[in-house]
């Protein structure tokens, strides 16, 4: 069992869980944020992750922080945490999208990755009238704006031509201090998502579930065809896999469930957030089915991922996910400052310890 990465989601649209608590009110600032991954790069986080909205899907009148500008601020105020900015190919022309990827990894020496999601946020493009292409349609558009971007970073002379671009005798400088390139994370939880993780990507990234389901989508996607690196015809590193989580650990498991409830109940407060993302759901997401079969507290799965008792317990369940094939774990807290710092001084010592256990 390797040594799993641990991450956290930048709070750029405010909180995770209830969005408005008495011990962390709502703030979606740079600021904020900043201060967070500055922290969780001292507590001995590896990641962070920065989500991309024009618009924040709970409501126009709450804040949401600009993933692009955020993220090249982020590279320049630390030092060792990887950036991951999220990006909807929609958005931006994978030229365009291309030099200002490396452009922040320049300016981070290495540390830049993207999360490439195909959007499911459907009133954010019929608001600004960009065009919002059917589901398995983005994922073909976005299949080929990857491998646009790919072979720019790499330094490839691009002339490519194919369903939706149109690239003439174009190159970039500089290359990449990432090598191959930059670090590619992809979301989603349909087939189509599957296939161009498994085909292009580097990390898979799996919403909270429990063990069982991640295991059968590690086992779904591992069995799906790899790409060879066009620079680099060479057998390709397998895809890896990260889980995004909603952690709840305290010294008993009692504890830990009492705090679930206490945030179920906040969370139902804001039932109307929840219906005002829901109506904008486009219906073949899958990934929002997964959400309704396993209700949590926190975005993307949050506490479905079963990281939710004792610090023993939390950190056992860690190991599972581990052993079952997990890399990274990006992970949610609230009260955020308090509950990552506790999960960095009782949880990442004990899934270090069990670590040699399990080899055993």
């Amino acid at each position: 069992m390797s040594a799993p990465r641990y991450g956290i989601w930048a709070p750029v649209g405010g909180n995770f869980g209830p969005l408005d608590t008495q011990e962390e009110p709502i703030d979606a600032s740079y600021e904020r944020s900043r201060s967070l991954i500055l922290a969780a790069e001292r507590l001995g986080y590896v990641t962070t992750l920065v989500a991309q909205h024009i618009a924040n899907p709970r409501s126009l009148e709450l804040e949401q922080l600009e993933t692009w500008t955020a993220s090249a601020a982020f590279a320049e105020a630390t030092e060792k945490i990887e950036i991951i900015a999220a990006i909807k190919p929609l958005l931006f022309h994978p030229a365009v999208l291309a030099k200002m990827a490396l452009g922040i990894d320049a300016i981070s020496h290495g540390r830049f990755a993207i999360n490439l999601i195909s959007a499911w946020f459907r009133p954010e493009m019929e608001r600004t009238n960009i065009p919002f292409p059917p589901h398995d349609e983005r994922y073909r558009y976005s299949g080929e704006w990857l491998r646009i971007v790919k072979a720019l970073w790499s330094g490839e002379r691009v002339n490519f031509e194919g369903e939706y671009f149109k690239i003439a005798d174009l190159s970039l400088r500089p290359t990449s201090i990432a090598q191959p390139h930059p670090r590619i994370y992809l979301g989603g939880a349909s087939e189509p998502a599957q296939i161009l993780a498994a085909e292009q990507a580097d990390i898979y990234f799996i919403n909270g579930q429990p063990i069982e389901d991640v295991r059968q989508v590690i086992k779904q996607v591992l069995s799906r065809p790899r790409c060879l690196r066009r620079a680099t015809p060479t057998l390709p590193q397998p895809v890896r896999f990260g889980l995004s989580a909603f952690v709840i650990a305290r010294p008993t498991d009692a504890e830990a469930q009492a705090e679930l409830q206490r945030l179920t109940e906040l969370q139902k407060k804001e039932e109307h957030l929840k219906l005002s993302v829901a109506k904008g759901v486009d219906p073949d997401a899958v990934m929002f089915r997964l959400f309704a079969k396993n209700p949590a507290v926190g975005g993307n799965g949050g506490t479905a991922a079963g990281l939710v008792g004792s610090y023993d317990t939390v950190a056992t369940r860690i190991a599972a996910f581990v052993d079952a094939g997990i890399d990274t774990f990006m992970l949610q807290f609230n009260p955020f400052a308090q509950e990552m710092t506790r999960f960095a001084e009782e949880i990442m010592p004990r899934v270090r310890h069990l670590q040699p256990l399990q080899r055993a």
